[in-house]
């Protein structure tokens, strides 16, 4: 079914905002959990979508993204995390870094439920067709999202959770690369090498994904 660009972002609205709400959110309880109350403090331990969206971030450029049709790309407000109240700051740091996409991937899984669920509905069922355009657009959203974060760049996850495996002055030479790590993202965006880099990787958490719940044909 070929959607125009209303139904794109009514079918796409949901799963961007929990995606990225719940990832935040997911960061906020993993650094509570170990030691730090920043986020609970500031109430960002929550899953009101008002306490982590980010007008351009969350709303603008997915939204140009899902109308352009490239790779889906966002932000929420990071939250923030105080790694010097961690219990064990750089061993506590790969937890704290990987719970974000964690909370993807398991959304990912959420959202093939609801396609496995829109294909047991009886036929003829107003809400299986938008059900199941949902799933997939949540499915998508949440491989990209989970992939996205764990490229080895900081300030993304996955440059976090590299800093906290590597040894010390290995860790230390990445994380100065953080200041720059959102223009050497957007770098990749800029030339499309964003998509050939993690297009296989969110590809397979997609297929991963649907054959758990026997979906595919």
């Amino acid at each position: 079914m070929e959607l125009n660009l209303v139904q794109k972002i009514i079918v796409y609205a949901l799963p961007v905002i929990f995606a990225i709400t719940l990832h935040e959110a997911a960061h906020g309880y993993a650094a509570f959990k170990f030691g730090d109350r920043t986020a609970q403090m500031l109430g960002r331990i929550s899953l009101n979508p008002l306490r982590h969206i980010d007008l351009v971030g969350t709303i603008l450029v997915p939204a140009l993204t899902i109308a352009l049709g490239g790779i889906l790309f966002g932000w929420a407000k990071p939250v923030p995390v105080n790694f010097g109240n961690l219990h064990h700051p750089k061993q506590d740091m790969f937890w704290v870094a990987a719970a974000g996409p964690a909370a993807n991937l398991l959304m990912a899984l959420f959202w093939a439920g609801m396609i496995k669920l829109s294909l047991i509905l009886p036929a003829g069922d107003a809400y299986a067709q938008p059900l199941a355009l949902m799933g997939m657009a949540g499915v998508t959203i949440n491989a990209v999202l989970a992939t996205l974060n764990l490229l080895p760049i900081p300030p993304l996850d996955g440059g976090r959770i590299a800093v906290s495996l590597l040894p010390n002055k290995a860790a230390y030479q990445l994380s100065l690369l953080e200041p720059y790590g959102m223009f050497i993202l957007l770098g990749l965006v800029a030339t499309g090498l964003l998509g050939s880099i993690i297009g296989p990787l969110y590809r397979t958490v997609e297929h991963l994904a649907l054959t758990l719940f026997n979906i595919l044909p």
